[in-house]
């Protein structure tokens, strides 16, 4: 991480550091499990109708196949605390936030889905701001 306190001569993460590493984990597992729903989707594995990619509309077609590359991608940055790793995941949150919310009757409304990223969103930026001000005390 980017801060760290100096305790007894060694470099030692701050626990806000600590449980925020744990959250980009967490949150980098959900990504690769909805990405890996939405390669279901794809390859035609999800049971119902128009769940294969060639019977699909193309709407769907789109979304599912933008959303099955960067999920994964976006749990990849998280996993590895890279600083494109919570962009990718904005940018996928944002577009299942307007499929289900802005164009429900395209996709469907399913609020829980932009409650959850709303959620999600606030818990990063809490978590920065409490980064920020622990490194801000340490220096």
């Amino acid at each position: 991480m980017s801060g760290f306190a100096e305790q007894g001569g060694a470099l030692q993460p701050t626990s806000a550091e600590v449980a925020f590493v744990w959250f980009q984990r967490v949150i980098a597992g959900y990504c690769l499990l909805f990405g890996v729903l939405y390669w279901i989707r794809l390859v035609g594995y999800y049971p119902g109708s128009l769940w294969r990619f060639d019977l699909m509309p193309v709407h769907w077609q789109v979304v599912s196949a933008v959303l099955a590359v960067l999920f994964p991608f976006a749990a990849i940055g998280l996993w590895m605390l890279s600083s494109w790793g919570p962009v990718i995941w904005l940018i996928c949150a944002a577009m299942e936030a307007t499929m289900y919310l802005a164009l429900p009757e395209m996709y469907g409304f399913r609020p829980t889905i932009g409650i959850s990223h709303v959620g999600v969103i606030l818990l990063y930026i809490a978590f920065r701001i409490v980064i920020y001000r622990q490194n801000r005390q340490l220096h």
